[in-house]
């Protein structure tokens, strides 16, 4: 017997040991999430519930509950990504347009639902949730006979009875009607012949099909069995989109003006505003509006009855210009606690994709939405506090001798001195606006500022160790470029030139001209700096960073535009553009262009030097996915050691730009490329193609290698792919490349690996010097990143352990690669939608900045070769501080003891 607990004791240490985990105090210490929901799609305020709520779903497939006083998620369900999650109807027990459907479940059945929800077309999913816990109560689903069609249809909810509309365009309407529980069909499906609707002219609003022609409005009433057309006379033909009004049945906004198509339903004429919304007051149907005029945001009501204003509700406040433009949602009203009359609380959406809550004349909350659409990043470094950025300014004086440069050090301690005096006392200058934000740089260069670009166009300056919001801006009617690329940030000028100020650049494309947008601005403080926003004249088709300008250190920014002309932002930076090479890709027809830019007589011109066509004969094949280097990327080593002692050099090429294209096949279905390009010379120095694989596809690209993931349908799973390139044993030129005189082609190395997983996003770490070995970041579709070293991705992994392997330090080859739990960097922190992963160097060597984006938002950072610049934290600085004083103390003995021996010797 005490052999067995001895076994079992023996057993459980074994596993205690194989076991790691995050230690509790290091938890969100390095790292923080922003969890979203998206921009708002449909939303329901309910204050009189027993719990009360407000219910949301968004253009990102999320339905979620928010707490009423802080906005804070209660839960929140993903569903899956569109075309499948796209939420064509969220109905809520209570809210339909009839005030007596409560629950919706057929006859003899006790299956209702608290909130109801239909997605997708192919098929459509309907579900029924649970609204106090988010749980899903059960669901049933349809699949539609047209499937191109079906991504067309529209839902109705009325009386239990959920009506799916499927249209055929300038043909007819198709309506068929499901019990809304179970999904069993009530026997009823009508084809109602309607040859006028368009997909630009035609709404649903409630029960009616409501669609503009000319002058007149033409509405079908889908649940009448009278099918009758109605017309409907309008004063002038409509300038934009006919949009419904929900909650009231057959209402549609006209250019801002309520028009009812329904008879049973009366509105109020002679109103016209931005955004509508009904709701109940004092147990009567009132109609809320809101208008938002010279940075005031008005709000007023009616009675749906008599058309009598609402006075209780009426205000007016100020709106901060960073939301964009508010559109009300949805709104509800409470008795308040004193009942001193109603409270009621205003669910805004606005164009800048956040969520507004207005309440009592003010902002009560709001949550920015449109981080969950993160399009590009930078880590901008901090400034020095002052008594750094005196020293930074004597340090970069031009001493004519030692005379003043000594001098020069004694009045800048002066200086420090009297400010401390000053400090101490009270009389000292008041701390700067970001010194009081505590944005100064630290010793190890780990605390910056975060810089978020939206797809919405907002700007974010967001506090990397803390997660605080400093500033955000917005920049309505600009949009990302054609050949689907998005708006670009860049960095002009870092905070590493005391006293200047840091600068970013914003381009994009004027939604209403199409033509470029440049928003310059300061990183740290979120102000308008040197020019502001900037309207070009001219189509921007292509961008590249210069070279800093002695004058003002700033980067200038080199664009073509779509007549293959060159420009300079700013214009003292254009001589630096002279020599510069770039190249285009057209996304559809897998085209790339090569421009040589030359500056002469104060004039920049281009010249087209080459042409390479990726696309094959019949022009199928579509790029989707292009990789070049990181610019700030520094190459430590310039070659891999043997076993043999020897060198094999690496294929350090800066203008290897890597290019995958995807084509359809009819024997193998799906046809993978990829092709490294030399984009200043056009020549193609590897290619490499993939049968029955297909997207989604991730690359990254650095140094010498290349790694990309992609599914393969022979196998059903993921696999990833390396690439290593090798000069061989002797260098070209070991000090300067020219792609002009390029090497020889390099020796490829290459080897595939199986991933248990399926990949969202790839990249690699960075640091300061590249010292530190490198990192695959894989960001995973569960939302995990997983840290993946270099050495398990390597394409020289030997088939069977041999002795050179050994000496290289090489792994025998594996095909699975293993995702351990102790290299997902973002433990329990899940990021769902992963979509980008993006990396920038710290003051550290050994530490790399990382930020993941998707719906969700996790900042931290990694240390691929472990904090080996750095103490740990739980040195022992007494100990330590005990042995010097020790080891001082006994010398300093040591030394006195020594000195009287010599002298008694002496007197000898």
């Amino acid at each position: 017997m005490q052999e067995k607990w001895l076994l079992a004791a023996l057993s459980l240490a074994l596993l205690l040991g194989t076991c790691s985990a995050l230690y509790e105090d290091q938890i969100k210490k390095f790292d923080w999430r922003g969890v979203n929901v998206g921009a708002l799609k449909q939303s329901r305020v309910d204050l009189n519930h027993f719990q009360p709520r407000i219910l949301v779903s968004t253009h990102e497939g999320v339905v979620a509950s928010l707490c009423v006083k802080t906005g804070e998620l209660v839960w929140r369900q993903v569903l899956e990504q569109k075309p499948r999650g796209d939420i064509k109807l969220l109905q809520v027990s209570g809210f339909a347009d009839d005030s007596s459907d409560t629950a919706a479940a057929p006859m003899g059945s006790n299956l209702g639902f608290d909130m109801l929800t239909v997605q997708g077309h192919a098929p459509a999913l309907v579900r029924g949730w649970n609204t106090n816990m988010g749980a899903l109560e059960w669901e049933w689903s349809i699949m539609p006979m047209n499937t191109e069609r079906a991504q067309d249809a529209m839902w109705i909810y009325s009386k239990s009875v959920l009506y799916h509309v499927l249209p055929a365009w300038r043909s007819h309407l198709e309506v068929t009607a499901y019990f809304a529980s179970s999904g069993h069909s009530t026997g009823s499906t009508s084809k109602i012949i309607a040859p006028w609707i368009t997909s630009e002219s035609c709404t649903l609003s409630g029960t009616f099909y409501v669609c503009t022609n000319g002058k007149q409005l033409i509405s079908l009433d889908l649940v009448s069995k009278s099918g009758q057309v109605i017309r409907t006379s309008l004063e002038e033909e409509p300038k934009g989109k006919t949009q419904a009004l929900a909650g009231l049945n057959g209402v549609v906004i006209v250019d801002g003006k309520p028009i009812s198509v329904n008879k049973d339903q009366s509105i109020c004429a002679d109103l016209r505003s931005s955004s509508y919304a009904v709701g109940s007051f004092n147990y009567r149907k009132i109609l809320a509006y809101a208008d938002l005029s010279s940075g005031i945001l008005r709000i007023n009501a009616l009675y749906l009855d008599n058309c009598a204003p609402v006075a209780e509700l009426e205000q007016s406040l100020p709106f901060p210009e960073h939301f964009g433009t508010p559109s009300l949602s949805n709104f509800d009203c409470k008795q308040k606690r004193n009942g001193e009359g109603k409270s009621c609380l205003f669910l805004f959406s606005t164009t800048s994709e956040s969520i507004v809550a207005v309440q009592q004349g003010r902002v009560r909350w709001s949550r920015e939405e449109s981080l969950a659409n993160v399009i590009d990043s930078q880590f901008v470094d901090l400034p020095l506090a002052d008594t750094e950025g005196t020293l930074e300014n004597e340090m970069k004086g031009k001493a004519g001798d030692i005379a003043s440069a000594f001098l020069r050090r004694i009045t800048t301690q002066a200086v420090q001195i009297r400010s401390l005096f000053l400090h101490v006392i009270g009389l000292g200058p008041p701390p700067t606006d970001t010194q009081r934000a505590g944005l100064v740089r630290d010793s190890f260069g780990l605390h910056k500022m975060l810089v978020l670009l939206t797809r919405a166009g907002k700007i974010f300056g967001i506090d990397n160790v803390s997660g605080k919001h400093h500033w955000q801006l917005y920049l309505p009617n600009v949009i990302g470029f054609a050949n689907d690329e998005q708006m670009r940030l860049i960095v002009q000028r870092s905070a590493k030139h005391f006293p200047l100020q840091p600068l970013c650049t914003i381009l994009g494309k004027n939604a209403v001209s199409g033509n470029g947008v440049l928003y310059r601005f300061n990183p740290i403080t979120g102000k308008v700096s040197e020019g502001g926003l900037v309207q070009l004249d001219y189509k921007i088709k292509q961008l590249s960073l210069l070279g800093e300008t002695e004058k003002d250190f700033v980067k200038g920014i080199l664009l073509l535009d779509a007549s293959n002309k060159v420009h300079v932002y700013p214009e003292h930076a254009t001589p630096l553009a002279d020599g510069m090479y770039l190249y285009t890709a057209d996304v559809k027809t897998a085209e790339l262009d090569g421009y040589f830019v030359k500056y002469a007589g104060g004039q920049l011109s281009s010249t087209h030097i080459w042409n390479a066509r990726l696309g094959g004969h019949n022009s199928e094949q579509q790029i989707i996915g292009v990789a070049g280097k990181n610019p700030i990327e520094h190459v430590h080593s310039q070659g891999r050691v043997l076993g043999d002692r020897s060198v094999l050099y690496k294929y350090i090429n800066p203008n290897l730009v890597a290019f995958v294209t995807q084509a359809p096949d009819s024997t193998h279905k799906s046809v993978l490329n990829l092709y490294l390009v030399d984009v200043v010379s056009g020549s193609v120095v590897f290619t490499m193609t993939h049968r029955k694989v297909r997207a989604p596809l991730s690359i990254v690209h650095s140094e010498n290698w290349l790694a990309y993931s992609y599914f393969n349908e022979k196998l059903r799973r993921t696999e990833i792919t390396t690439i290593e390139l090798y000069e061989g044993k002797s260098q070209a030129n070991s000090s300067v490349w020219s792609s002009l005189q390029a090497p020889p082609m390099p020796l490829v190395e290459r080897q595939s690996y199986i991933l248990p997983t399926i990949v969202e996003a790839l990249r690699e770490t960075i640091t300061e010097r590249g010292i530190t070995n490198k990192h695959v970041l894989i960001g995973t579709a569960s939302g995990s990143i997983v840290e993946m070293p270099w050495h398990l991705l390597d394409p020289r992994r030997p088939i069977a352990s041999s002795t050179q392997g050994r000496e290289e330090g090489a792994i025998p080859y594996i095909p699975e690669l293993p995702l351990p739990t102790e290299s997902h960097i973002n433990y329990n922190q899940t990021v769902a939608r992963l979509r980008n992963i993006y990396t920038a160097p710290s003051g550290l060597e050994s530490t790399c900045l990382v930020v993941a984006t998707g719906l969700d938002l996790f900042v931290t950072r990694v240390a691929p070769s472990k904090t080996f610049d750095l103490l740990k934290e739980d040195f022992d600085y007494i100990l330590i501080s005990i042995v010097l004083v020790a080891l001082t103390s006994g010398s300093l003995i040591v030394k006195h003891l020594a000195s009287r021996k010599l002298l008694k010797q002496a007197w000898k």
